[in-house]
């Protein structure tokens, strides 16, 4: 009684209420389980105070009337809220009520219907759908036996290599296949048209790398049609560079296998495990030649390939864009995009390949050329390495624009080995000749000219930098048409330089006059014998030489200008030559063909031509000028 009194005694003012709510401790507000006991008794001092123990009680006190009076009030103020609630949890229970009765009903007029109905109506139309079904699954049943014979005829077509028509009539039983699915027979057959399908894709794959060593129009035309219809085109570009990558390999590493196991003599197999950079250093000085043409002419066709293959790829690409102009009304955007796209990939991967295959072929030229120390080779030889090396790098700058620095370094390293070797030999042939001459006359035509010696050739050929300096065909070096133009359809560049090899073997004793020109040959002895000059003509000369004067007789210059119009009636500004000087022009031929075909070391070439001409003009003046 007196707590509840004190209770109606607290201040009804709501701030007041509101302040004492407001001084309640937080851990009060906590959570449920919360002891409160248990946290004001382990409050407790350990010295406890009744007075103080009474004034905290009283706080608590207070502070709980607030709580009770602030639910209380809230509990009033919520009363209508209630109330209206409850009425509505009321009328939802009427509503409850009144459709399960309706329920009720339906159900039992459901009833009445089916009992209405006679079984005979109802079996009509069950056996009429039924009889729609097996319609549907004869249809089907056809459909998988057509489905089931279709191997074979994939099979023909494969083995004619009409891979588009194999693909597109794979794809259709696929798709087939796909809506007869729920059979359990057909799932087995699309496992086994996906296994088609993948063995069509390599068989594909192995009819792409047939184009690497010859380019087919049509076959290359139905491989491309093919991987269009399985939508792979960029994945074919790819396979088919990987494919040009590997051709390169596999072809001169059988050309270089051959020409090894060929000298080797025998079937042992230690040559096919090794290295190509090996193998090449097993070839033999004789077949070195004739296996770099063929090296050369197997390449050519591989870069033939290629380029016939870009060539494919443009002229597709123009009648594809004509076509799609032609017929532009807007119906098949996304396709014309996707089209786009695709020959985009296309060309820019043909366009890059260009300088990548170019870069495979000059490294293994460039291992093929090293492999084999020069230095011991033939003059005609080694010029025939360096022409045919020199129409190889024709060949690259006009496949991809490349000025071929690894081949230019590789035969620019042999160039330097050989030639030093090549003009030590010389320089002691040379020496061998001076010790040797007579310095008498050799007896050449009046007509004669250093272009008709072998060694001068090559001025007569087309002077192009890029063009191979000697045996060219007189239509190749007269037009402007690349070599990939010319033997587009056809024939090999590399075949002239090894069929023309030994095609100017000149004689060019015959031509200085030896055999067939005896009067030029007899006016030449005239011109240079003293046995008809009189005796004392003779000792004239002799005077002449000491400085005394001549005595009453012809002099030296007249018997000379009637000589030498005796023999312009014959012949008119026949060179004077003797053995050696031939000799030397030889050389000097031989070596300005060297340097027309090897820049680089043009200007060594030219030191070592210096060299020649110095040393004969020293012989020349020591045998005849030093001792005046």
């Amino acid at each position: 009684k007196e707590e509840l009194r004190e209770l109606h005694e607290e201040p009804t003012d709501p701030q007041a209420q509101q302040e004492i709510i407001n001084s309640i401790e937080e851990v009060y507000f906590s959570n449920d389980s919360f002891d409160i006991v248990k946290y004001e008794l382990e409050r407790l001092p350990p010295v406890l105070n009744l007075q103080e123990l009474e004034e905290y009680r009283d706080k608590l006190k207070q502070q709980q009337a607030a709580v009770s009076k602030k639910v209380a009030d809230l509990i009033l103020e919520k009363q209508p809220a209630y109330v209206q609630e409850l009425e509505r949890v009321t009328s939802l229970q009427s509503g409850l009520q009144l459709a399960a009765v309706i329920c009720t009903n339906g159900r039992r007029h459901l009833n009445i219907a089916k009992e209405g109905f006679t079984q005979t109506s109802l079996g009509l139309l069950a056996n009429q759908r039924k009889r729609q079904l097996l319609i549907g699954l004869l249809k089907s049943l056809r459909t998988i036996k057509t489905l089931q014979r279709t191997d074979v005829r994939l099979s023909e077509m494969l083995e004619e290599e009409d891979y588009p028509g194999a693909i597109q009539l794979c794809l259709e039983c696929q798709k087939a296949a796909s809506t007869f699915k729920h059979y359990s027979c057909i799932s087995e057959l699309n496992s086994k048209l996906q296994d088609t399908l993948e063995q069509i894709e390599e068989q594909l794959d192995v009819a792409l790398s047939k184009i690497c060593k010859n380019f087919d129009v049509s076959h290359y035309t139905k491989v491309q049609q093919a991987y269009r219809l399985l939508g792979k085109t960029q994945t074919a570009m790819d396979q088919l560079h990987m494919h040009f990558t590997q051709a390169i390999h596999n072809t001169v590493f059988q050309v270089v296998l051959g020409y090894v196991e060929l000298c080797a003599g025998n079937t042992d197999t230690k040559f096919q495990k090794l290295q190509y950079k090996d193998l090449c250093t097993h070839i033999t000085s004789d077949s070195y030649i004739p296996c770099l043409a063929d090296l050369c002419k197997a390449l050519w066709e591989v870069m033939l390939s290629y380029y016939r293959t870009m060539q494919w790829h443009e002229n597709h690409d123009q009648d594809e864009e004509a076509a799609v102009s032609s017929a532009s009304d807007g119906s098949n955007v996304i396709g014309t995009e996707e089209n786009s796209f695709d020959r985009s990939y296309v060309k820019k991967k043909l366009e890059h390949g260009l300088s990548r295959i170019w870069q495979d072929v000059q490294l293994k030229v460039k291992t093929y050329l090293l492999g084999t120390d020069l230095s011991s080779f033939k003059y005609d030889d080694f010029i025939f390495v360096l022409d045919v090396t020199s129409r190889l790098m024709q060949v690259g700058e006009e496949f991809c624009g490349s000025k071929s620095e690894v081949l230019q370094e590789s035969i620019r390293r042999q160039s330097v080995n050989y030639f030093k070797t090549y003009h030590r030999t010389r320089l002691e042939e040379l020496r061998m000749f001076l010790e040797n001459e007579t310095w008498e006359l050799c007896p050449v035509k009046s007509s004669f000219s250093i272009l008709q010696l072998h060694e001068f050739k090559f001025m007569e050929q087309s002077r192009s930098p890029s063009v191979s300096p000697s045996k060219q065909p007189a239509s190749a070096a007269s037009t402007t048409v690349t070599l990939f133009e010319q033997y587009c359809n056809g024939g090999n560049p590399f075949e002239i330089q090894a069929d023309s090899k030994d095609d100017e073997t000149e004689d060019v004793l015959a031509s200085n006059g030896y055999e067939s020109d005896e009067q030029e040959k007899s006016a030449y002895q005239e011109y240079d014998s003293d046995s008809d000059v009189p005796e004392e003509l003779k000792r004239d000369y002799v005077d002449e030489q000491t400085g005394d004067a001549p005595v009453k007789s012809i002099s030296r210059e007249t018997l000379r200008s009637r000589k030498k119009s005796d023999y312009n009636l014959n012949k008119v500004n026949a060179p004077i030559l003797t053995n050696t000087t031939l000799n030397v022009i030889r050389l000097v031929g031989k070596y300005m063909q060297m340097m027309n075909i090897l820049k680089p070391i043009a200007f060594d070439v030219i030191h070592f031509m210096s060299q020649l001409f110095d040393y004969y003009l020293y012989a020349v003046y020591t045998f005849f000028g030093r001792n005046d």
